[in-house]
């Protein structure tokens, strides 16, 4: 059986110099290799804000250290990814002389620690110290040499070096910002789409989207409520494959096309026949998943069809679960040929609470599927007395995507 290994003691001794930050950047564990780099001990960091244990040179107006690694580490806190920095000149306070900081040169990469709802718990600082690389040809002349009088090979090492690393920080950060451009206007192209006018008619509908934080994974996702006179109501979610623009415009012509098939249809399966069809002509539009369900107020009867979706749910007042299962095909243009869709219906009573949703919602990487449906039913039947607006934002709360997620998130929630 093979031997257990002391992750302490393989930190501890990494050679790498490594510090481990918690979210609100308190240093709370520190190896060998970053208290030689630094000259500290580990009563000098832990406990301490990183920004306290190192704070920019007050003698360099030039100092940007802590604006930059403070940039990062809030971008690794944003997004759950890694961040790797460009080459920082970033001194650091000398040990037992107060005032005078040492030059030092350093390569950043912050990795984030995910704890199980997906959230940042820790984040590993690595840095590989460079300053000898930058002073190497330095060293080769006595002290006291101005700097005129250098070879003139090593002040053009020196200004190359110097520049390419602010060039490489200027050039990411318009990259940024560039994403963050593109990104704000997908969403906001999203949240224009998804106009509903039949939803101002139903104080007993709620709904809500959110886009995945911190990439461009957004705006494959929508929602649309349509009432279908005298006493219909069809409600769908559905999910396209790719992220920004492109897929904000795809999802803009497939809820429209839905939108009007079900009018025109009024059966969920043709509704999702007539876009499987209509998807094989839009580019990035096959593999979308969807789900449709028309609720009948008269006989109330839940008629439904989905396109490899996760189940909407239907939940009883007394708090136990039905999944909309029994009319699953596979997505949009996964067949070659077409071929009619399952349509499934079952009854409801007054009280029950149909809900809809994108698997943003349920799906983590590090659980099956299985266990995130069963942490929705569990919440939806621990809450299910709330209104629909309450019940809505309490499942966003529970699972963990109030203030969004990995992926983008839709969700309806239907009080029948």
């Amino acid at each position: 059986m093979a031997s257990r290994v002391d992750h302490t003691a393989l930190f501890a001794a990494t050679p790498s110099p490594y510090l481990v930050l918690g979210p609100d950047l308190v240093i709370v564990d520190v190896n060998r290799a970053y208290l030689a780099a630094t000259g500290r001990t580990r009563e000098d960091l832990l406990g301490r804000h990183i920004f306290t244990a190192f704070p920019d040179n007050p003698a360099d107006p030039e100092a940007d250290g802590v604006k930059n690694l403070g940039a990062s580490l809030h971008r690794v806190l944003a997004t759950g990814r890694s961040d790797t920095m460009a080459l920082q000149k970033y001194d650091i306070p000398v040990m037992g002389r107060p005032g005078v900081f040492e030059e030092r040169w350093w390569s950043p990469v912050n990795t984030p620690v995910l704890g199980p709802d997906g959230q940042v718990t820790y984040i590993i600082h690595r840095v590989e110290d460079v300053t000898a690389f930058v002073k190497e040809y330095r060293a080769a002349h006595p002290e006291g040499i101005r700097a005129a009088e250098r070879p003139q090979e090593t002040q053009a090492l020196e200004a190359e070096l110097y520049a390419r690393a602010r060039e490489l920080q200027r050039l990411n950060e318009e990259l940024r910002q560039a994403h963050t451009r593109e990104r704000e206007v997908a969403v906001a192209l999203q949240e224009a789409m998804l106009h509903a006018p039949d939803l101002a008619h139903h104080r007993d509908i709620a709904v809500r989207y959110l886009p995945a934080t911190g990439s461009l994974n957004v705006c494959g996702d929508w929602y649309d409520v349509v009432d279908i006179p005298p006493d219909r109501l069809a409600v769908a979610v559905g999910d396209v494959i790719g992220h920004g623009l492109e897929a904000a415009a795809v999802m803009g012509m497939l809820r429209s096309a839905l939108s009007a098939a079900i009018r025109a249809l009024e059966r969920p399966a043709q509704a999702l026949e007539v876009l499987g069809l209509y998807a094989r002509s839009v580019e990035g539009a096959l593999g979308t998943t969807a789900v449709k369900a028309v609720v009948d107020m008269r006989s109330r009867l839940i008629t439904y069809s989905s396109a490899g979706h996760p189940p909407p749910m239907l939940v009883h007042p007394d708090g136990s679960c039905e999944l909309l299962d029994q009319a699953t095909d596979p997505p949009l243009g996964a067949r070659p040929q077409h071929v009619p869709r399952p349509q499934a219906i079952l009854p409801y009573k007054p009280g029950d609470t149909l809900v809809l949703y994108t698997d943003g919602l349920i799906e983590r990487r590090d659980q099956d599927i299985d266990v995130g449906l069963g942490q929705l039913a569990a919440v939806l039947g621990g809450f299910i007395h709330l209104g629909a607006e309450q019940l809505a934002d309490t499942v966003l709360a529970r699972l963990g995507v109030a203030s969004g997620g990995r992926d983008d998130v839709a969700l309806i929630v239907v009080k029948l």
